[in-house]
């Protein structure tokens, strides 16, 4: 019955039959070397942890920044290869429509002096032409006379009866006839005959 009754109040009998210490009680002895191995403990991590923890910290935090400087610095410097590259096509746009223009006003310069220069040729063809024509005409008007003054002597001497063998006479005759003829056509041009009188 003892025993029951120290099982309810949570006590196992001792050897005297006197009930154990309290476990939950203080003892000055345990609280004093427990004082001491937490101060060993607190100093030995102040002392080796606590430095490699803020050295690794620091070591980190020094490479984010520089990481973050360097990052910068590309960023700095791609801005300023970007802007660059952008001027550069700007100039090189600018460049272009300056050439474009160029070539526009080179072709019109080129188009203009080919006008002029087959204009230049045109008016020699049609003068070389139209001298070429007058030296065929004339050629062919004195070739006509010489026929023409041959004929109308010969038709005259044949009409008249007697001989126009004197050159002098020859001559007259036939520039006389020529005048007639020349008379009769420019009255033919101008729509008259050559009896009428306008």
């Amino acid at each position: 019955m003892q025993n029951l009754i120290f099982l309810a109040e949570g006590t196992e009998p001792t050897e005297g039959g006197h009930a154990p210490e309290n476990p939950l009680g203080f003892v000055p002895v345990e609280f004093a070397l427990s004082l001491v191995v937490f101060g060993l403990l607190l100093f030995l991590i102040w002392k080796f942890v606590a430095p490699r923890f803020e050295q690794t910290f620091a070591e980190r935090t020094q490479a984010i920044e520089g990481g973050i400087a360097a990052a910068e610095s590309k960023q700095a410097e791609a801005d300023a290869k970007l802007a660059e590259l952008e001027k550069q096509l700007a100039d090189a746009r600018h460049e272009a429509a300056r050439i474009r223009e160029e070539a526009r006003e080179q072709g019109a310069q080129i188009v203009a002096e080919m006008r002029e220069t087959a204009q230049a040729e045109s008016t020699r063809i049609v003068e070389h032409g139209k001298a070429q024509i007058e030296a065929e005409r004339q050629q062919a008007v004195t070739s006509l006379r010489a026929e023409v003054g041959s004929l109308a002597t010969g038709l005259a001497g044949r009409i008249v009866g007697e001989s126009l063998e004197d050159e002098a006479r020859q001559s007259r005759v036939v520039e006389r006839f020529l005048a007639d003829l020349e008379a009769q056509t420019v009255g033919a041009d101008n729509g008259t005959t050559p009896g009428s009188v306008n």
